[in-house]
């Protein structure tokens, strides 16, 4: 799952871009409103976790350029702001749930998990493909009965995979899951992930439609 953090704090940004990497999610990290305009405009986010108090643009200038934009990307208000006033001022420019610093790290991952599975076609936490179970929140992976060993990037591509069943992605669409904004990604990356996976899974699974990109096909 891809997040975007829009946080000028340097310590706290620091402390929750580690720990969300940690629990296995693909995090950019931002620090003022008007890079959070721009990576929004660039790239696609499951969820955007949003300072109110950001500089140069403020969060709530953020969440609504978001809105007009008829962008409905889950918006998590993480802010030091607790009056009352401030948090009606959010959800009325169309923020979906509200944190307010100090906050426990648990959970802030439990209130992402929360906002994405609120999106179309997410409510149910697992995703199942036949016999291909994938659960975001424990990072587990089952075919059949077998717990499958897969790294972060596998876990990554296949949660990509798996949340658009029968389509194809494109090698970019894929990278734009799995990489940071910014990130060095070298040309064969995807292909190499793809490998590994499929040698786990078993070949059938994943085909390669020439020319366009990839999609994951149910097996019996």
């Amino acid at each position: 799952m891809k997040l975007l953090l829009a946080e000028d704090d340097a310590m706290l940004g620091t402390s929750m871009e580690k720990a969300l990497t940690l629990a296995g999610f693909t995090v950019d990290w931002v620090r003022n409103g008007q890079h959070a305009i721009t990576a929004l405009q660039a790239l696609v986010y499951d969820v955007v976790l949003l300072d109110i108090g950001l500089p140069e643009v403020d969060g709530l200038q953020v969440l609504q350029h978001m809105r007009q934009r008829r962008q409905a990307t889950p918006v998590l208000m993480v802010t030091a702001r607790d009056a009352i006033r401030d948090r009606v001022a959010g959800l009325n420019q169309g923020a979906d749930d509200y944190l307010t610093k100090p906050f426990d790290l648990d959970e802030l991952v439990a209130r992402i998990h929360a906002l994405a599975r609120r999106q179309p076609g997410q409510a149910n936490p697992t995703l199942q493909m036949g016999r291909l179970a994938l659960s975001p929140i424990e990072r587990e992976v089952r075919l059949g009965d077998k717990l499958l060993s897969l790294s972060q990037r596998e876990f990554d591509l296949l949660q990509a995979l798996m949340q658009k069943p029968g389509a194809v992605l494109s090698v970019e669409q894929l990278e734009s899951k799995l990489y940071g904004w910014g990130e060095e990604i070298s040309s064969n990356a995807i292909e190499v992930h793809l490998h590994h996976l499929r040698r786990k899974l078993g070949e059938p699974w994943i085909r390669n439609v020439r020319g366009v990109g990839y999609k994951l096909v149910e097996v019996a």
